[in-house]
Parts: structure tokens; C-alpha cells; sequence
């Protein structure tokens, strides 16, 4: 009776205090039932078809988001599975998100692992996920930057970094680019430049300047001593993969500096390895006072950052900011293990050299297509092929599903490439020589 009450009381032990053969049990099962709930979580059996998706969808979904006609059910590495079994090669990678392929292992056994200990505590408490997170990403930031703060999505990063730069500056007014893209709360869009994300809710905060992306002398004429922040992309995602003049985002640096405002650097889509840096700004060796990183840096799990220098954390004090969720320890578990497996397998060299050869295969096809495409834009394997015919870039998307491939097109006829930064060439090459194809035909 005495060696009964003595092993229930072991398993009714806290999980720190078991033994290490207990906790590793206690993973090993948390990791089996993660695995075998998932598939059930689905219907077992398909609808009859893709009308009576859209059926339920018309039913209660919020109508907001144009969808492609695709109901997916899996992924793995750079393919998914839709729900009637048919494969399509992933170019679009949830936006750029799922940097290290659909449901790679290593993460999967990361959320697992995570999810057997804790999934979610209040941030009045210390958890270790999120300090290994934080001390990461201080080491690879550029200098200044030495602290960070952790949310769930890039567009509450980007709210941070505003709040900040008020905080920091005193000042009220914000200055960004026209086809900037920083999310869709009201906060973000204030500094959107993109009409049709920001007008339908305008009037908006009135303090707010837009000026042409990649064009100094407004920066100059923008950028005064009112100002409390130029918050730019250091390359424009959905503004059309822009890149910027060699030069800009100095310029920008000096401009800042000499008024007083502070520069932000949105890096949701081109951070963590995207551009074939590990921030697209280290392009040009440009240090901002604020930065914010989202999409791939949970690969697939959702976690964002805004970051800062020491200077500019100085001005903050203990409750000016707060989140509930951001920075849960299931959240950090999968980010950490997203960044260990960018280092472990070479990600960042590979996102450059992959990219080079990607973007060289595009320019080549706007060369010989001058009828069909303008030209190839892009950095590392954030990359766009630029379409004279916006019907025709339209329609490419849809086509493209008929062919087994997943694709986007963003700014009216720029179709745009992101793929999973461990995409393999043989899928690669094939998924993009259908999409040239489509690009040249003459049928829309």
C-alpha cells in the first residue's frame, strides 16, 4: 500500500521534479498524442466538392479574404496536399512564412516537445523559451539593436515600433512609402501606402506623411523635427519586390540622424534569411534604431518582434506595453527551433545563392520574352518577374493551380516568388518553367 500511494504521488509530481526517465516519458507520449490527434482534427472524408467548401465558408467566414479555388489539408517540405489528394509545388510559402518547408521535423518535434511542458503562461513569469528567443535575436540583429519584445503577428510589431518611436521622440508624426505594406490594424494603417488597404478607413490618425519609395529628396523634404519615425521595408514586399538604390536606406540613416527620428526598419517579410541576409538592411550595412520581424521567424508557428537599441529601450517604462500571448513559450520553442535549423542547414548562404541563380533565370526570361515581361527584380529568394499585361498576371495564379503549382501575384502584374528557403531545385526549376511558360502564352 505504502510503494502504491509513493508511485501515485510520483506521477501526480510537477513535471520538473520527476525523474529524467519520467519527463522523457512524458515527452515521448505528449509528441505520440501530437501526432495522432492532428489527422483527426480533419473531417475523415473530403467534401464532394470545392463548391461545398465555399458553401461553408459563405456560411460564417468573416467575407474578407479572396481565396484561391485550393482547400489544402497537408504539407511537407515545399508540397502540399489538398483535400481531394492532388500535390502542387509551394512558391508562395504562406507569404514567405514557412522559410524551412511545411511541417519540418525539427519544428514539429520543437511544438511537440514545447507542448508537453507548457504552452502558455502570463508574462509576469520568467520562461527560458523566451529568453533563449530574446538573447538570439540580440546576437543577430545589426548593432544597435539589444532588446526585444514578442508578439503574435507582424502587424502588433509593427504597432510596438510606432508606440515606441513616440514614446522615444515625444512626437506625434510618422513618415513611410507609397506601396508600403505594414499591416492592417488601424495603428498600421496609418503608415500603409497602399490606398486600397488604407482609405475605406480613413480619416485616420491625420499626423502621417507618405512619400515615393527609393526617393530621397522627399525623404528630405518629409523628415523634420516633428517627425518621430521614417518605417520603411528595407526591400517592398506587396508594394511589388521594390529594391531599393544603393544608397537609399543610408540616406534614410542620415536623414534620421539629423532630425532626431528615429528609423524603423520593417523586416516581417524580409528578415530572417529571406534576402540571403539574415536582415535584408544588411544589404547595405545600414543599423536602424527599430526593427520588426514576423512571418518566417516561427516557420510557420505564429510569433513576431519588434526590436530595439538601448537607447531608445530606455525611454520605456514597466507596463507601457503588454500582450498576453506574444512570447508564449510554444511560440518561442517553435522560433528557436526555426532559427537552429536556418544555421544548421546553411539557409541563409543557400537563400543568396539560390536566389542569384533564381533571379538570373527570371532576367533571362524577360529578355527573351520582352512582349510578355519587363523585367526581374528581387533579392535573394524574395524575387518578381514584372508582366506587361496585368490580365495576363491576373489570371497566372489559377492557371498555375491546373499545373500543379502555387503562385502569387501582388501589385497588379508583378508575379512574385517566395519559396521555402530549402525548396529542393528539383522542385524548384519544374514549378518555375511552368510558370514562365504560363507567363509567355498568349491565353488569359
Amino acid at each position: 500500500m505504502v510503494f502504491a500511494r509513493l508511485r501515485l504521488a510520483a506521477r501526480n509530481l510537477p513535471y520538473g521534479l520527476r525523474s529524467p526517465s519520467a519527463r522523457c516519458a512524458q515527452l515521448e507520449l505528449a509528441a505520440r498524442n501530437f501526432r495522432s490527434i492532428v489527422p483527426d482534427s480533419f473531417p475523415t472524408e473530403a467534401p464532394m466538392d470545392l463548391d461545398a467548401i465555399k458553401a461553408r465558408e459563405a456560411a460564417h467566414f468573416l467575407p474578407v479574404v479572396k481565396r484561391f479555388p485550393v482547400a489544402l489539408a497537408s504539407g511537407s517540405g515545399s508540397r502540399v496536399v489538398d483535400v481531394f489528394g492532388n500535390e502542387y509545388i509551394d512558391l508562395i510559402a504562406g507569404w514567405g512564412v514557412t522559410c524551412i518547408g511545411h511541417s519540418h521535423p525539427a519544428l514539429v518535434r520543437a511544438i511537440a516537445e514545447q507542448a508537453g511542458r507548457l504552452m502558455q503562461t502570463t508574462n509576469i513569469f520568467y520562461t527560458l523559451p523566451q529568453l533563449d528567443l530574446c538573447d538570439r535575436l540580440a546576437e543577430l540583429a545589426p548593432r544597435p539593436i539589444t532588446r526585444a519584445f514578442l508578439t503574435n503577428s507582424g502587424t502588433e510589431a509593427v504597432e510596438g515600433a510606432l508606440k515606441l518611436a513616440h514614446r522615444a521622440t515625444g512626437r506625434k508624426v510618422y513618415v513611410s512609402t507609397r506601396g508600403a505594406f505594414h499591416g492592417r490594424t488601424l495603428g498600421a494603417l496609418q503608415v500603409i501606402g497602399t490606398a486600397k488597404h488604407r482609405d475605406p478607413y480613413a480619416p485616420l490618425v491625420p499626423e502621417q506623411v507618405l512619400v515615393p519609395f527609393d526617393d530621397l529628396t522627399a525623404a528630405r523634404r518629409a523628415v523634420d523635427a516633428s517627425v518621430a519615425a521614417f518605417i520603411v521595408e528595407p526591400v517592398q514586399g506587396e508594394g511589388g519586390v521594390n529594391v531599393p538604390s544603393p544608397g537609399y536606406l543610408s540616406g534614410l540613416r542620415e536623414i534620421c540622424d539629423a532630425t532626431g527620428a528615429l528609423l524603423i526598419f520593417d523586416e516581417v517579410q524580409t528578415g530572417v534569411g529571406r534576402t540571403g541576409k539574415w536582415f535584408a538592411c544588411e544589404h547595405e550595412g545600414v543599423d536602424p534604431d527599430v526593427m520588426t520581424l514576423g512571418k518566417g521567424l516561427g516557420g510557420g508557428f505564429p510569433v513576431a518582434a519588434f526590436l530595439c537599441s538601448e537607447a531608445v529601450a530606455r525611454t520605456v517604462a514597466i507596463g507601457e506595453h503588454g500582450t498576453t500571448f506574444g512570447g508564449n513559450p510554444l511560440a518561442c520553442a517553435a522560433a528557436n527551433a526555426t532559427l537552429r535549423a536556418i544555421e544548421e542547414e546553411k539557409l541563409v548562404a543557400r537563400a543568396a545563392e539560390l536566389g542569384a541563380r533564381l533571379h538570373e533565370r527570371l532576367r533571362a526570361f524577360a529578355a527573351e520574352h520582352p512582349d510578355a515581361a519587363i523585367s526581374a527584380r528581387g533579392r535573394g529568394l524574395l524575387q518578381a518577374l514584372v508582366l506587361r499585361d496585368a490580365a495576363r498576371a491576373a489570371a497566372l495564379p489559377a492557371r498555375a493551380i491546373d499545373r500543379g503549382v502555387l503562385v502569387n501575384v501582388t501589385a497588379g502584374n508583378v508575379v512574385r516568388f517566395f519559396p521555402a528557403l530549402n525548396i529542393p531545385e528539383a522542385d524548384l526549376w519544374p514549378a518555375l518553367e511552368i510558370v514562365l511558360e504560363l507567363a509567355a502564352s498568349d491565353s488569359v
